[in-house]
């Protein structure tokens, strides 16, 4: 079906959507560090699989149940500042400082000590990351309520996001030079001054420059003090059932689980299957491989991905821009399988283009339609409700976040991989290759299948903005 073709009503200036950005580069530095800092764990400091399994696991599990409880207070803040942006400037604080005490990890401290301290440290910086990035969300959601211009400020946002994952694999580098650290781990602790305090500043900035409005008169929020917890918990609930019978959100959820469950189930492989598969165990002989991995696929993501998909978006409807962008992503996972040669290493760097579509179109076209289902459901209900959307729309990403990092754990244990050990296995690395292609594969067919009939067009989207503001007019 062809979109029809609208003018933006509402323009958001360019430097809101620039400070806004800046907070998704902070939302997507923690995890993309994340993501290199937890292989020093295993690979010097000793982490069984199993245990980097549950420290991947239990700290996630809670971050999925504060969510829809911030998405309820955030939702009803009575405040002169709106109802996001002190939330937003708090957590903010809370994520930098409990990163850099993370990992303050020495391996002299015996193993049960480091897995105690930071499981604890870990449960403190989710908690913060809970308080700042739900609301943060939500305050993307409310800044436009045009189909296209949101596209355009996820877009704007994620490319500012994605230098997180371009910058990020170069911590391998770091880490693992002598010249810079005289261990993985020493370079954690020095390393994690610098990235907590640089993602404190950027998530500091939407705080500042996005404004909003008073809500210290609103009536319509549910007043929050310890009369109402029973009446807060109540509404947590209902929000939860009425988001999931909301057939469109419903979708977005399932298919964002799979894509990202099952990409994030693998990438810490990326690392173990070039010095491993490519480089028999040598670490350094790898090089600098392992990092432009990561990197020159961020750099296609920024310059290549967004901008297609953003076009993409407007020429052909979201829903069938997903489904192109995904369907490109499994031709890149298929390559990898190939294009992973000993001796060749420059080889998987075609396959980057490709599998980048994958992460790189889903956030950009997921954040814009979750804001489109946000005005259903104020069609239904009355509210607006994008923090209660937002936490469950993230819930679903960090429950499988979650589920991924338990997985990676079962996944090298039943291949048989030793992450530490000079040689492994016979068919362990073949396992994990395996492992490596195949399983995103089938999490993102599974949810491409889940998309196939998304309803929320852009004219059943434009329908539900007209009926938004007459009912509005009509209250006025």
């Amino acid at each position: 079906m062809t979109q029809q073709k609208t003018a933006i009503t509402q323009p958001v200036p360019f430097g809101q959507k620039v400070a806004f950005g800046f907070g998704m580069l902070a939302n997507q530095m923690f995890p993309a560090a994340l993501s290199i800092f937890m292989v020093v764990l295993v690979q010097d400091l000793g982490f069984p699989p199993f245990l980097w399994g549950i420290i991947f696991f239990l700290p996630r599990i809670f971050d999925s149940v504060t969510d829809p409880i911030m998405g309820f207070i955030s939702d009803n803040t009575r405040s002169k500042w709106g109802r996001r942006r002190h939330y937003v400037f708090i957590g903010a604080i809370i994520m930098g400082l409990s990163y850099f005490f993370m990992w303050q990890l020495y391996p002299e401290s015996g193993l049960n000590y480091n897995f105690t301290y930071f499981l604890a440290w870990s449960i403190v910086f989710y908690l913060g990351l809970t308080i700042f990035s739900v609301p943060y969300v939500a305050m993307g959601y409310e800044m436009s309520n045009d189909f296209h211009e949101r596209t355009n400020i996820m877009a704007v946002a994620q490319w500012i996001g994605q230098w997180a994952w371009v910058i990020a694999p170069w911590f391998w580098v770091i880490l693992y030079d002598p010249e810079w650290f005289p261990d993985a781990a020493a370079g954690c602790r020095e390393l994690s001054i610098w990235v907590g305090g640089a993602c404190m500043i950027c998530a500091m900035i939407p705080a500042i420059f996005i404004k909003s409005e008073s809500t210290l008169e609103d009536d319509s929020l549910t007043p929050l003090n310890l009369k109402n917890i029973g009446v807060g918990a109540k509404e947590i609930g209902i929000g939860f059932i009425e988001a999931f019978k909301n057939g469109p959100f419903r979708k977005l959820c399932i298919a964002t689980f799979f894509i990202f469950n099952s990409f994030n189930t693998i990438a810490a492989f990326s690392f173990f299957v070039i010095v491993y598969y490519m480089f028999n165990g040598d670490a350094g002989a790898a090089g600098i491989w392992p990092t432009l991995h990561g990197s020159v696929g961020a750099l296609a993501t920024t310059f290549l991905v967004i901008p297609i998909v953003t076009w993409m978006s407007k020429k052909f409807g979201k829903k069938q821009t997903f489904l192109i962008s995904q369907g490109i992503s499994i031709i890149g996972y298929i390559m990898f399988w190939f294009l992973f040669v000993p001796g060749k290493p420059y080889l998987f760097l075609i396959a980057l283009p490709f599998f980048s579509f994958g992460i790189g179109g889903l956030f950009t076209l997921m954040m814009s339609m979750t804001a489109d289902v946000c005005d259903l459901d104020e069609l239904k209900t009355g509210k607006r409700r994008e923090g209660i959307f937002g936490a469950i729309y993230w819930w679903m990403v960090k429950f499988g976040f979650a589920i991924a990092g338990l997985l990676s754990g079962m996944i090298m244990s039943y291949v048989g991989f030793t992450p530490d050990a000079a040689t492994q296995p016979e068919g362990a690395v073949t396992g994990m290759r395996l492992f490596y292609s195949g399983f995103p594969i089938i999490g993102t067919l599974i949810a491409m299948w889940v998309m196939r009939n998304y309803d929320l067009t852009e004219d059943k989207a434009m329908e539900i903005r007209k009926q938004l503001e007459v009912k509005k007019a009509k209250v006025g």
